[in-house]
């Protein structure tokens, strides 16, 4: 847990024990939403259903398939290209009827969603939203050294520093990377340096009077 998703993390250990049967969880592209919902729907057994399902015709027992805790993702953003507020409304009440709980998340709060629907509006916007902010540098020099030791990498702890300085600070950034990385360290047949760092972010190393490289950039 990090202060980036300390709320957030909070939140879902609380379950079932929400103040009613809806929680939102926003915050910016690739701050780790994904995987709280995951590791919830891991606790709950909480079936997922895709926001481009929440069509007119779909019946929320059908959705749900029986189950009592039900996940939507990026539902602001399915909302806003056209997904069907009336299902996710009959979903709604149909889990609060049944003492189910819906996890949801998007980019921004209910109170932001895009929302038509008076009685969807009022329930999503008086449910708990808690943001989930961008990674902290211990979170995301974390992220990176499993990124890495996931791939059987051997990487310094200048190099994990370095990047954590330099790169995007999101946990889909850090993903690339490392793809990005080892495929230049495969095909440059060396070992993943800051050097090689700066040259696969396209930033060029400080110039040091009389040499043509800094030190450390080995």
């Amino acid at each position: 847990m990090a202060p980036s998703n300390a709320e957030a993390v909070a939140w879902l250990d609380r379950w079932p024990d929400w103040p009613g049967p809806a929680l939102a969880i926003h915050g910016p592209a690739g701050c780790g939403k994904t995987h709280l919902a995951r590791v919830w729907q891991a606790m709950s057994g909480a079936v997922e259903v895709a926001a481009d399902r929440l069509t007119a015709d779909a019946a929320p027992v059908d959705l749900s398939g029986g189950a009592r805790a039900v996940l939507v993702e990026d539902v602001g953003e399915a909302i806003a290209s056209g997904a069907d507020e009336t299902a996710l409304f009959h979903l709604y009440n149909h889990l609060a009827a049944a003492g189910g709980t819906l996890l949801l998340t998007g980019a921004e709060p209910p109170a932001r969603w895009a929302l038509a629907l008076p009685d969807l509006a009022s329930r999503l916007r008086a449910a708990p939203a808690v943001r989930v902010g961008p990674p902290d540098d211990a979170l995301l020099s974390a992220v990176l050294v499993k990124l890495f030791t996931d791939r059987q990498l051997r990487v310094s702890g200048e190099v994990v520093h370095w990047l954590t300085l330099h790169m995007e600070r999101s946990f889909d950034a850090a993903r690339r990377l490392v793809d990005q990385l080892d495929a230049a360290a495969l095909a440059e047949r060396r070992g993943i340096t800051v050097a090689l760092a700066r040259g696969v972010l396209g930033i060029p190393a400080p110039r040091v009077r009389g040499r043509g490289r800094t030190a450390g950039d080995g």
